[in-house]
This record gives C-alpha cells, sequence and structure tokens, in this order.
C-alpha cells in the first residue's frame, strides 16, 4: 500500500484545487524559501487528524483557511483529501483503495469522511492507529520532530517507540479503561450517599404510608355513605321539583290567559280614543274653515266701507275743485300788471350792460400793457430763478448721489466681511464634508469587504448544507432499505412461525397429538423430535436424511404417557405415530468412532454434530449415535469398504450407505426441511435482532443527520440574512456617500459663488470711489453758478415789483367794472325768469278751469260704480253668514257623538285596570314559583357541584358507586363518627404510599447498581492488569528488535560505531524514559545530548530509519530532516532512503542536491502570485530514459 494522491482546496496557501499524484518510490518537494512546501506536510499531517494548531504552525484553526490576498478574496472552508491503496488490506476495510477527507469552516465545524462516508474524528483515529500513520504516528517527521527525538528528556521520546513498537492502541484503551474506572469509582461513592440518604428516609415513611392507608379505608367509607346521603337528597330534591315544575306552568298559563284579555280591554280603549280624536279632527276642520268664511265676510264688510268712504271722498274733492275755479277768475288782472313792470326793467338793464363792456374794453387794453411788461421781466426772472433752481437741484442730487455712494460703500464693507466669515465657515464646513464623505466612502468599502465575507463563508455553508443533505439523503435511503429488510423479515419470521405453530410438514397424527397437548388434555408431551435439536446449517441436510422419518417421532416421559397418545390417535383415527419414552429409550454407541477420526473425509458421528437438551441425550444417541458423517459419497464408500458395512454413513449432501452395503441417495426425502426451518427461523430471528438494531442506530444517525441539516440550514440562512444585512448596509452607505458628495459639492459651489461674489465687490468698491471724486467735483461746480444766477435774479426782482404795483391797480378798476357788469347780468336774467313765470301762470290758470271740470265729472262716474261695487259684496256677505250658520249646527253634532264614545272609553279602561291587578297577582305567583324552582335547582346544582369537587364524579358515576344504607339519619352519624376518626388520624400524606414504595424501590435499586458497579469496576481493574501485562510483553519484544535494527542501521550509515538504546528504569518499561548512546567511529561512547548538531541530527535519522525497519510505514514525510547534514551525509542518507523505498514510499521536503538527485519525481513549488502557491512537476525517471542517462 502507498500514498495514491493528494488533493487540496482552500488550505493555507493553495486557494485552488491542487492535486498531487505520487506513483513513484521516492517524490521531492522543492522550491525557495517561503513558497508553501512545508504547507504540504502540514496538509497531510491535518486531514490525519491533526489538532495542534502549533503543530500545524499556527495561532487557531482557522489559519489553515487561505485568508485572501490583494487580489484574491478569502474561502470560506478548507478541504483536504488523501487516497490510500488498500489492496493488501492494512486498513479493516473491504475497499482496495481508502479515501479520508477532512473539511474545515471558517464557522468552527470540522468534516470528517472515509471513502465519501460521513465519520468522527475517533473514527480517522482508529483508522490510522497502530499503522505507523496518524496524528501521533512517526510517518510525518516535520522540521520539529528530529528535535522531539533528540530531547533533552528522554522520556519525551517514549510516544515515538509506543507506536513504533504497536501499543499505541493498547495505551488507549488502557486510559479509557482507566477513565471508565474513575468515572466507575465517581459513581459508586455517588450512589453510596444516595443509599445513606434514602436509608434516612425509609423508616419515617414506611409509618407514614401505613397511617395513609388507615386513612384511606376510613375514606373510601366516608366517600360512599356521603355519595349515598347526597343521592337520596338528590332523588328528594328532584321529586319535588317535578310539581313545582307543573305549578309552574298552571301559573304561567293563566298569566297568559289574563295577559291577553287586558291587552283586548286596552285595545278597545284605544279604538274608543281613536274614534273621540277622529271627531275632534272633524270638528276642527269645521271651525277652521268657519274662520276662514268669517275672515272672508270681514275682508267684504272692510270693502264696503273702504268703497262708501271713496265715494264721500269723490264728493267732498268735486265741491273743492267747484271752490277754486271761483277764485281763478278774480287773479287774473293783477297778472297783466306785473308782467308790463318786467318788460321795462330789462330795456334798462340791457342800456347799463353796454355802457359797461366799453368801459371793461378800455380798462384791458391799459391791463394787458401793462402785463407784457411785466411778463418779460418775469419770463428772464424765472429763467434766472429756474437756472439757480437747476443748480441748487443739481447741487443737492449731487450730495443725495455722495450719500448714497458712501452707503453703498458701507454696504460693499459690510458684504465683504459677511462673505469673508461665510467664506471661511463654508470652508470648515467644506472640511468636514469632506472628511464625513472619506468616512461613508470607508464605511461602504467595509460593507463590502463584509459582504464578500460572508458570501465566501454561504459558499463554505451551501457546501456543507449540501453535503448534510447527501448525507440525510443516504442515510434516509440506507433506513428505507434497513425497513424494507426488516420488513421482509418479519413477513418471513411470520410465516415460518405460524408453519411451526400448526407443525406444517409432519404427518396427522402429530399434528393431533401436539394439538392436543397445547390443550392441556394429553400430559408429558415434549414434542417430535425436530423441534428438540439444533443444527448447524452446514450438518442440516446430513441430519435431516440421518433421522428421516424420525424427525417426526414424538418424545414423552413414560410408557404410560405413550400409551395414552397411541389410545387417542385410536379414538380419533388420527394415523400411526412412534412413541419415545424417555423412561425406555436406550442410547447407541458406535465403537468404530475412534478409529472413524483419522479417516479421510470423515465430519463426525451424528449425535455429537447437534445440540439439545441433556436430557435427550438417549433419545439422540439412539437415533444416531451409529450414524457416521463424511464430507462426500466418495469418502463414504471407502470407510464402508473398509469397516465391512457394519453401520450407516450419511453424507454432508444427503446421500447414504446401509448396513449391509445397500445406498441411498438422490434428492432430499419429503421430512426434509423442517430442520432447515428451523435454523432459518433462529437466523431470521437473529437478523431481525441486528436489522433493528441497525434500524435503531440508523434512526439515530437519520435524527442526526435531519439534526446536522437542519443546523446547517440554520447557519445557512443566517449567513444569508447576515448578506441582507450587509447589502442592506451597503445600499444605506451608499445613500449616505451620494448625500456627502452631494453636501461636498454644493459647499464647493457656494465656495465659488463666495469668492467670484468677492471679487465684484472688490470691483464695485472701486467703482464707487471714482463716482464719489466725481460727485464732489460737480457739487463744487454747481454751488459757483448757482451763486452767480441768484445776484442776477435779485436785480430782475426790484424792477418787476414797479410794473406789478401799476398791474394792481388797473386790475382792481376791472375788478369793479366787472362785478358791476355781472351784477346788472344777473338781474337781468332774475327779471326775464320773473317774467316767463308769469306768462306761464296765467296760461296756466285758463289750462286749470278745464282741467277741473274733467276732474268733477270724472268723480261723479266713479261713485256710480263705487255704489255698484258695494251692493255685490252686501250681497257675498250675506252668502258667508249663512254658510257658518250651517257649520255650527254639524259642529254640535259631533260634539254630543265625542260625549257617547267618553263613555264606552271610561268602561273599556275600567275594565283593563281590574284585569291589570289579576295579571299582578297572576305574576307574582308565578315569580314565587319560579324562585322555587330555582332554589330547588341550584340546591340541585350545589349537591351535584359537591359530588365533583369533594370527589370529582359526576351523577352517572356517583350513582355507581352507591351503597345501600339502612336510613339518612344512621347513614349521618356514621359519617360524623367516620370524619372523627379521620380527624383523630391528625396530619396525613396519602403521598406517602407512593413515595414509600418509589423509595424503597429506589433503595433496592441503588442497592442492585451498588453491587452490579462493585462488579464492574473489578472487572474494569482486571481488563487494566491485563492490557498493562500485555504492553509490557510487546514493548520489551518490539524494544529489544528496534535497539538491534539501530544498531544496525547506525553501522551502515556512519560506516561504523555502535549504538545502542536504554531504558532508564528496566522495572517499568511503560513510564520510564529512553536514553540513546552512539559511539560514532574513531570516538569514545557518548551519550546523544553530547554530539555535534550534524551528528545529532543523523543519529536520529539512524534511528528513524531503524524504527521504518522493524514497523515500516505505508509511505513517510519528511520535510528538511537532513537540513544539518554536509554534502556527504545527504548523499548517504539519500542511498540509505532508496534501499528502504521498497517497503516504504518517501516523500521529501529539501533543499539538498544530494535527495533531489536521489528522488524519482520533483514537485517544484513557486508563489508567482503573492500568497498563492503553485505546483510543477518532473519526473526524473522519464528525463533519464529520454537522455539515455543510465
Amino acid at each position: 500500500m502507498y500514498l495514491k494522491a493528494l488533493e487540496i482546496q482552500g488550505f493555507k496557501s493553495f486557494p485552488d484545487k491542487t492535486v498531487l499524484t505520487f506513483g513513484e518510490d521516492i517524490t521531492a518537494i522543492v522550491g525557495p524559501n517561503g513558497s508553501g512546501k512545508s504547507n504540504i506536510s502540514d496538509a497531510i499531517r491535518w486531514v490525519m487528524g491533526e489538532q495542534s494548531t502549533r503543530a500545524l504552525r499556527g495561532g487557531k484553526m482557522e489559519d489553515v483557511i487561505f485568508g485572501g490576498t490583494a487580489k484574491r478574496k478569502q474561502t470560506g472552508y478548507a478541504e483536504v483529501s488523501l487516497v490510500l491503496d488498500n489492496t493488501t488490506h492494512l486498513f479493516d476495510r473491504e475497499e482496495s483503495e481508502v479515501m479520508v477527507t477532512r473539511r474545515y469552516y471558517r464557522s468552527g465545524e470540522s468534516e470528517y469522511y472515509i471513502n465519501r462516508r460521513s465519520v468522527r474524528l475517533k473514527d480517522v483515529n482508529e483508522l490510522f492507529m497502530d499503522t505507523g500513520l496518524g496524528r501521533e504516528g512517526y510517518s510525518i517527521i516535520g522540521q520539529g520532530r528530529i528535535d522531539e527525538i533528540l530531547s533533552v528528556k528522554s522520556a519525551d521520546r517514549r510516544e515515538v517507540f509506543e507506536e513504533a513498537a504497536g501499543i499505541s492502541r493498547f495505551r488507549h484503551r488502557k486510559e479509557e479503561a482507566e477513565r471508565k474506572l474513575e468515572r466507575t469509582d465517581e459513581n459508586l461513592v455517588r450512589i453510596n450517599d444516595k443509599i445513606s440518604e434514602l436509608e434516612l428516609q425509609v423508616e419515617p415513611l414506611r409509618e407514614q404510608s401505613e397511617k395513609a392507608k388507615k386513612f384511606l379505608v376510613l375514606r373510601d367509607e366516608l366517600r360512599g355513605l356521603e355519595i349515598s346521603v347526597w343521592l337520596d337528597t338528590l332523588e328528594r330534591i328532584r321529586a319535588n321539583n317535578i310539581k313545582l315544575e307543573a305549578d309552574y306552568q298552571e301559573a304561567v298559563r293563566r298569566r297568559e290567559e289574563v295577559k291577553v284579555a287586558q291587552e283586548k280591554a286596552y285595545a278597545a280603549a284605544e279604538e274608543f280614543s281613536e274614534a273621540m280624536r277622529a271627531r275632534d279632527l272633524e270638528a276642527d276642520r269645521l271651525r277652521f274653515e268657519m274662520q276662514g268664511r268669517q275672515a272672508q265676510a270681514n275682508e267684504l264688510e272692510s270693502a264696503i266701507a273702504v268703497l262708501k268712504s271713496s265715494i264721500q271722498h269723490n264728493l267732498e274733492s268735486a265741491q273743492r275743485i267747484r271752490a277754486d275755479l271761483e277764485q281763478q277768475e278774480g287773479r287774473e288782472g293783477s297778472l297783466d300788471q306785473q308782467i308790463g313792470q318786467r318788460k321795462t326793467r330789462l330795456a334798462e338793464i340791457e342800456t347799463q350792460l353796454e355802457a359797461g363792456r366799453s368801459a371793461l374794453a378800455a380798462k384791458g387794453r391799459e391791463a394787458e400793457e401793462a402785463a407784457r411788461s411785466a411778463g418779460t421781466l418775469a419770463k428772464e426772472l424765472e429763467a434766472l430763478r429756474s437756472q439757480a433752481d437747476l443748480g441748487t437741484a443739481g447741487a443737492a442730487e449731487a450730495k443725495a448721489l455722495l450719500s448714497a455712494l458712501a452707503a453703498a460703500a458701507q454696504e460693499v464693507m459690510d458684504r465683504d466681511g459677511a462673505v469673508r466669515k461665510e467664506s471661511n465657515e463654508l470652508e470648515d464646513r467644506l472640511t468636514e464634508a469632506q472628511k464625513e464623505a472619506r468616512a461613508a466612502q470607508r464605511r461602504y468599502d467595509d460593507a463590502v469587504e463584509e459582504r464578500d465575507a460572508v458570501k465566501n463563508v454561504i459558499q463554505g455553508y451551501q457546501l456543507r448544507m449540501d453535503s448534510r443533505k447527501k448525507k440525510w439523503d443516504q442515510t434516509k435511503d440506507a433506513q428505507v432499505k434497513l425497513q424494507m429488510e426488516e420488513n421482509a423479515l418479519t413477513s418471513r419470521i411470520r410465516l415460518l412461525t405460524e408453519m411451526e405453530k400448526e407443525h406444517e410438514g409432519y404427518t396427522k397424527a402429530v399434528k393431533l397429538v401436539m394439538g392436543e397437548a397445547q390443550r392441556g388434555d394429553l400430559h408429558s408431551i415434549h414434542g417430535p423430535v425436530a423441534d428438540l435439536l439444533k443444527v448447524p446449517d452446514r450438518f442440516t441436510v446430513a441430519i435431516e436424511t440421518a433421522l428421516g422419518g424420525a424427525m417426526q417421532n414424538i418424545v414423552v416421559d413414560r410408557e404410560e404417557d405413550g400409551k395414552a397418545v397411541i389410545q387417542y390417535l385410536k379414538r380419533r383415527d388420527g394415523g400411526r405415530a412412534t412413541i419415545l419414552p424417555l423412561s425406555s429409550i436406550r442410547p447407541g454407541f458406535l465403537r468404530e468412532g475412534d478409529a472413524l477420526e483419522k479417516e479421510p473425509g470423515f465430519v463426525g458421528v451424528a449425535d455429537r454434530l447437534i445440540s439439545f437438551d441433556p436430557k435427550y441425550q438417549n433419545v439422540f444417541s439412539n437415533l444416531l449415535g451409529r450414524v457416521a458423517v463424511m464430507e462426500n459419497l466418495d469418502a463414504a464408500i471407502a470407510a464402508a469398504r473398509k469397516y465391512g458395512y457394519k453401520f450407516r454413513i450419511v453424507t454432508l449432501d444427503g446421500q447414504v450407505l446401509n448396513p449391509g452395503g445397500s445406498m441411498t441417495g438422490g434428492s432430499a426425502s419429503r421430512s426434509a426441511g423442517i430442520l432447515s426451518r428451523a435454523n432459518e427461523l433462529e437466523r431470521l430471528n437473529s437478523q431481525l435482532g441486528d436489522i433493528r438494531t441497525r434500524v435503531a442506530e440508523g434512526t439515530k444517525a437519520l435524527a442526526e443527520a435531519e439534526r446536522e441539516s437542519t443546523a446547517a440550514a440554520y447557519e445557512l440562512e443566517t449567513a444569508q440574512a447576515q448578506l441582507r444585512q450587509w447589502e442592506d448596509a451597503i445600499l444605506k452607505a451608499e445613500g449616505e456617500l451620494s448625500h456627502r458628495r452631494s453636501v461636498a459639492a454644493d459647499l464647493e459651489r457656494q465656495q465659488e459663488g463666495h469668492r467670484e461674489e468677492l471679487e465684484q465687490l472688490k470691483s464695485r468698491s472701486a467703482q464707487i470711489e471714482a463716482d464719489t471724486q466725481a460727485a464732489r467735483a460737480r457739487i463744487q461746480t454747481l454751488e459757483g453758478e448757482t451763486a452767480a444766477l441768484r445776484s442776477e435774479a435779485e436785480g430782475k426782482a426790484r424792477g418787476q415789483s414797479e410794473v406789478q404795483e401799476r398791474s394792481a391797480r388797473i386790475a382792481q378798476e376791472v375788478a369793479a367794472l366787472t362785478a358791476a357788469q355781472a351784477a346788472l347780468e344777473a338781474e337781468r336774467e332774475a327779471t326775464r325768469s320773473g317774467l316767463s313765470e308769469l306768462e306761464h301762470l296765467k296760461a296756466s290758470m285758463a289750462g286749470d278751469r278745464d282741467q277741473s271740470r274733467a276732474l268733477m265729472a270724472d268723480y261723479e262716474e266713479k261713485n256710480a260704480g263705487l255704489t255698484q261695487e258695494i251692493a255685490q259684496k252686501e250681497e257675498a256677505l250675506s252668502a258667508l253668514k249663512g254658510e257658518n250658520e250651517r257649520q255650527n249646527e254639524a259642529i254640535a253634532r259631533l260634539n254630543q257623538e265625542k260625549l257617547d264614545l267618553e263613555g264606552q272609553r271610561v268602561r273599556a279602561t275600567k275594565e283593563s285596570q281590574s284585569l291589570n291587578e289579576e295579571l299582578l297577582r297572576t305574576e307574582g305567583e308565578v315569580s314565587r314559583l319560579d324562585q322555587r324552582r330555582v332554589s330547588a335547582s341550584m340546591e340541585e346544582k350545589q349537591l351535584l357541584d359537591k359530588l365533583w369537587e369533594t370527589y370529582e364524579l359526576s351523577h352517572e358515576a356517583a350513582r355507581q358507586q352507591r351503597v345501600e344504607i339502612e336510613s339518612v339519619q344512621k347513614a349521618s352519624r356514621r359519617i360524623a363518627e367516620l370524619k372523627r376518626s379521620i380527624s383523630g388520624l391528625g396530619n396525613v400524606n396519602v403521598g406517602a404510599i407512593e413515595e414509600f414504595q418509589r423509595v424503597n424501590e429506589r433503595y433496592t435499586y441503588l442497592t442492585d447498581q451498588r453491587d452490579d458497579v462493585d462488579k464492574a469496576k473489578k472487572e474494569l481493574e482486571e481488563i487494566i492488569a491485563g492490557i498493562t501485562n500485555e504492553m509490557k510483553t510487546i514493548f520489551q519484544r518490539e524494544f529489544a528488535t528496534i535497539n538491534e535494527a539501530f544498531g544496525q542501521t547506525f553501522l551502515e550509515l556512519f560506516g561504523g560505531g555502535k549504538a545502542t538504546l536504554e531504558l532508564e528504569d528496566p522495572d517499568d518499561i511503560l513510564n520510564c524514559g529512553i536514553e540513546i548512546k552512539v559511539q560514532p567511529p574513531g570516538k569514545a561512547l557518548k551519550i546523544i545530548t553530547l554530539l555535534s548538531g550534524g551528528e545529532k541530527a543523523f543519529v536520529a535519522i539512524a534511528l528513524y530509519f531503524a524504527i521504518l525497519k522493524v514497523r515500516p510505514t505505508p509511505f513517510v514525510v519528511m520535510d528538511e530532516i537532513e537540513a544539518a547534514l554536509d554534502d556527504s551525509n545527504v548523499v548517504r542518507f539519500a542511498h540509505y532512503m532508496r534501499n528502504m523505498s521498497a517497503k516504504t514510499q518517501f516523500i521529501v521536503i529539501t533543499h539538498r542536491r544530494g535527495t533531489m538527485e536521489e528522488a524519482d519525481v520533483l514537485y517544484g513549488v513557486t508563489m508567482q502570485e503573492q500568497g498563492v502557491s503553485r505546483m510543477l512537476t518532473i519526473n526524473l525517471n522519464d528525463v533519464e530514459k529520454e537522455l539515455n542517462i543510465r
């Protein structure tokens, strides 16, 4: 067997799947320091179960998983598989190839597989134990393992020697037994403590239990009596309830009758009231109509009065018009005189107005001349003043502009300061925003990194989930197959058992006798011969053939029992049977048996090949004691000839040589199969037990696989939830980063705007300064010009005053003339108006006389019409009064009908009141009966509740527990006595009965368990002693062999000298240290600690090769163990390794040329990408063949 291949993925510096095949005797792994060569050795050590992170050159187990580089992400798990050839079956497995796999996740879980089946670490350790392989073996010699062999403490070297001696398995078994013994001692102490504690409880509980039993007897009697008394009371209550129910129902019926009569009386009274209300409504309607007609009559009376008043008014108006006409005839003469006077005055006024107009024209020309002179001066003065005002206004405007410029300059300065302040604040805010943006970027990067890490972990979890699911499916399939197999076995066993029970294959006589015996009518029947023996499968056909029909012989105790069987068969006409009484049957003996032992093909005498109860010895000796069993027919014929055909011979395949020389053969007899059936049934029962054990184990494994699958699914779901959280965090970080960048960009834009505004403010400040200088110069110029204009204007103003005085006098004269002229014109207009009015009045008086005469004729005509209308209205008024009188008569009739209805309503109301009183009495009776009924029901319920609360019994259940009582009074007295007796017992612990039983059973169980533990302790001590003795024997033998091999190997490697191994304490060979003493050629004998570094290393290599000679391992991994040797010793080391490669495969990690030259295959390890190892392969044997070097 040898190491065929190594598969690495995600382990240390090998992130990608890397496969190394080892098909040659010596494989060398080379490469620069730090390239990852030793990681291959660590991978082999790790997959074989190494748990020490120090041995794997790490700080924690997670360090074995590829941790990622600047260009590669970390992986979620590490996996290493080791493929081993098992054609020689060094491992206790049927497969010719064994594949061991270990997988480790970042979550901290490890998985182990052997040939892709999930196993435990313990299974992996047991697989490699005592093979030299494994984490405690010597097949892997790392860079520090040589130093361990050469350790200053000789006791530290024992582990290598024990593994080489093959006692590691025994030490583990001994340690496990010692741990069991320690636990057994602890259990024994704990059991003794519990027994001591229980001994204090047993006696008090026994007394309490007796007291509780007495209490239960009294309580049971009390229970029966109380239940019976309560049931008797309950029956009386129920009988009374029947009568109460009948009375109650009668009262309810009477109440309903009275209620119906009362409702009818109320309905009649209501009908009368309704009829009265109808009469009232009709009378009201008639009254309303009368009121309407009365209102019309009143209106007609008013209209008649108005018409009469109008006639009187028209008469008075006509009389007044007649008087006015007489007065107008006297006023016409006076009006003509006044009209003449007014016309004369108008002529005078016209003359005066003409003279005034001439005077006004003359004064107008004078005023116009003065106004021209004044106008010229005024224009010149106005021009000067206007120019002066313009100058003053210009100066004021320039001063206002100067003030505005000053304010603008101040505003620019204030704004400049504010903008600079804001700019500084913006600078701080921008710095802070950029800092927050960088922080947001870091958070985003961290979230992305965490997200990627979780994705990697999820990848590992997914792989594990798939693995767990596959494991669960495999376990489920295996479980289903086992259950199907179990069902098939159960069905077959059931069939065979039924056949056994029915005695299928036996004669009718045997069936009848066994059936009768099972019913107990026949006694002392042991059964047919076939039921009383057990035959190994190999001999079944031979024994069935040898017995023949005797298999159905019935075994009984005595001849009398046989006689009873024969008589029974005769009575039943059941056929015939052979009876074998144990009291009379005689054994048979084959005298030639001892001689036959030496014959070829002899199997044995038939009765010695079967098993049976010793009391049937004579039966089977009689039937089979003279039958020899041979392997085949040839051997049987030879033996029969030799011994003269004196006894019966049967072959294993059922051929028979009878005494006297006759032969029987061919197919099996008809009786064949009965023994086979019994054997098959036994075998099937055994298989069924095994199958059920496997089903139970499979159920546990299925549950475990399901739990692991659920756990893996939960872990995967948890990791996916973490992934979602980190993706949410990334989205949040992206949003925050975008926001921070946006804020920073806005602040930068504002900062740029402030810089532009400062530049604008600077330009504006310069412009304001220039405008200020120009405004000051303009003010000076305008103020000088204005002063000159004002001086000139003052001279012009003095000449203007004189012209103005003359113009004023003329204006006064013109005003006086104008006023007189206006007065004349006003008088003329007033005179004209008066004249016009007088003339109009004169004409009007002539027209009024005609109008008055027309009015008088109109008044007379209207009075005639009004008189006619009055006559019509008086006729309508008379008709309305007649209708009202008829309505008064109808109202009187309705009032009489209402009085009659009122009498009937009163009578109906009195009847309903009487019925209401009767209803109240009936309802009172119903209420009293209902209360009595409810009270009785409550009393019944209380008794039922009492039964339930006291004894948890329903009525039906209580009736079943009722006892006969003479009378309720006697039963009540007995109940009182029982209660006093129970009270006299004091506090009773009913649970003490069960507690005593439980504690007593526990006490008995613990004492039995103590005896069992004592027995187990003694057995463990015997086992430990046996293991210790066997370890001593094996270690002593193997140590001597290794010592001899060490001396020989040292001599061969060093070319002389000698070396020995010595036990520091030969009396304690399992615990003492081991000393190494060597004498290199030409030097004195020394202990190993006194040698040089190179000599120490070479001695350790010699010891290592010696161990490999004695206990060769399938393969060896050596990591730079020859590093301390010089070139010549490296060549010796390599040649010696070549000599040993016939039994052991070597994988050597080296830097030395001599070792490389001896190798068959070179694996080069490179690290072109930082942190990632790559493999290159060179088969030196193929190269040598191509180049014809050898």
